[in-house]
Order: C-alpha cells, then structure tokens, then sequence
C-alpha cells in the first residue's frame, strides 16, 4: 500500500510539472496521459482519485488566473473568516484547533538537551513524511525521500536530544489531517523552537483558510510590519511544521507560486488538492453559499 501512494504521487507529480509548464496552452487529457506514460482512461481515474477532480478541473486550480483570483478574493483581510468558520471538513480554520508552544529559552539555546524525541514515517497524498515530536506537542514534520536523510537533519536542529525511533500520541492523533478526515480532530498540539517573530509569523499562517491563497506582502501587514516582506519570506521558509502550518497557501503578489522548501511541484499539487477538496464540499452541499 505504501508503495502505492508513493508510485501515485510520483504519477501526478510528474502529470502536475508537465501542466505548469504548459497551462498557457490548455493541454488535453490525451496529452497529459501520454507524457506519464498512462492511457487517458486510467490516467483520468487515477487522477480523479487522488484529487478528487478531474484532470482538466485540476488544471483551472493550478493556473496563473486562478492564483490570481484568489488573491483578489482576499484583498479584504486575512482574518475575515465568516464564510469558513464553524464549517465541518477540510475549510476549517486552522486556529480553531492548532496552539502553538515556543520552547523555553533554554530548549532553544542548548540545542533540545533534556528533550525525548520520538519520530516516525508515514504517507500522505503528497508524499512520504518524518514525523517528530516531544513530551509537548509536535516539534518537526518534513517531506523526504530519505529515511536516513531525513532523519540526520532533524537531529541537527535538535543536536542534544534524545531520539526515539517510535510512533506517540500525538503523532497518530495528526494523521488523518493526511487522509483529509477533519471531522472529531483533536486540537493539535505543536511546540516549536522558533524565534518570537518566527513564532509570530507562523501563527499568522495558521489564519489562512484552506483553498485561499495570500501574499508574503499581505502576512507582513497583518504582522503592523509592512516593510517586512522579506523577514516574513525567510521566516515562512524556516517552517518546521509542513502542510500543518500551511506556509504553502503563502504566494507572490504576481500571483506566481515563489519557492517552497519542499519543492514548488509539491506546492503546486498542495494548493490545487486543497482548492478541489473546497470545491467538492460546495458541490455536494457542505457549505452553503
């Protein structure tokens, strides 16, 4: 099953390249099957599948326009949540149940001395995750190809810790955020090592609802710090916490997608996924216009 999900995503994750690179030309089902390798039928239910959209939907998300309608559809403020708050599904806001805890000062300076560390690995619609966390909440999450990889690199942020290869409460309580069950979730519980602007900054981000997209510009003037566009970027880009703390959702003002630590094909599949589940739920009568 697991290698599964992981030959999927590397199917869609190559149909995805291929339609960014050529959205301006609208390409055919026939045209996107061809190029990974699948016939048309097959690469429309695996596709449909996955998002939850046909192809040729999936194409309007992720295309410059609809980036750029989406800002627009924001320009009022971030935290204008009527439309989404106290809707069930995957459009409920994140702040309603993610609380964030900053490491003491002294967790943060010793590099984790005296932390328990536990981490695992699971899979998710965008691919394989390192999932860590301490005796307080969840403390990593990252996208990998490499197990051991992956695991080198959270030691180094955390050098003086103590690791446990094991899966703990608050890891299975965050895992069917992946398999978009949102209903009953519990509040999910992080603690970060974050400066107080990173903190700040990623707590800004938890504000934007799912399927919505904003500025680095627009997160800048939320934070009463408007020339600080580019503090923001590098902050969002120190994310620790992928997908949960959604710094995916965060876009230039040109409306094109800009960087992202785990790669901007798995941005792209992220927003669109996310615009597709939206829309499924207004058609099927989740949320009322």
């Amino acid at each position: 099953m697991i290698q599964q999900h992981t030959t999927d995503y590397d199917r869609i994750a190559k149909a995805i390249v291929y339609i960014r690179e050529h959205f301006k030309t609208q390409p055919d089902l026939e045209t996107i099957a061809a190029h990974i390798g699948l016939s048309p039928y097959h690469f429309q239910r695996l596709f449909t599948e996955w998002a939850g959209v046909s192809p040729k939907k999936f194409l309007q998300y992720i295309s410059l326009s609809y980036a750029k309608k989406l800002l627009k559809d924001n320009q009022s403020t971030l935290f204008d949540a009527a439309y989404d708050t106290g809707l069930s599904g995957i459009s409920r806001l994140h702040d309603l149940f993610v609380t964030i805890e900053g490491m003491t000062p002294g967790e943060y300076k010793n590099g984790g001395e005296n932390l328990v560390i536990n981490y695992s690995f699971t899979e998710s619609p965008f691919g394989k995750l390192i999932i860590a966390s301490t005796a307080k909440g969840i403390c990593y999450i990252a996208f990998t190809v490499d197990e051991a990889e992956a695991v080198s690199i959270l030691q180094h942020k955390f050098p003086q810790a103590v690791y446990r290869h094991q899966e703990d409460t608050f890891q299975k309580q965050i895992l069917p955020v992946f398999n978009n069950n949102w209903d009953e979730l519990p509040t999910i519980k992080l603690h970060l090592k974050g400066t107080a602007f990173q903190l700040k900054v990623w707590e800004t981000l938890l504000q934007i609802p799912s399927g919505k997209l904003v500025t680095y510009g627009h997160i800048a003037k939320q934070l009463e710090k408007p020339h600080a566009s580019r503090a923001v970027g590098t902050a969002i880009g120190d994310n620790p916490v992928a997908f949960i703390i959604p710094c995916h959702r965060v876009i230039q003002a040109s409306g094109e997608l800009g960087g992202y630590h785990w790669g901007t094909t798995r941005k792209t599949l992220m927003i669109g996924w996310e615009a597709a589940q939206n829309d499924n739920k207004r058609t099927d009568g989740f949320i009322q216009p």
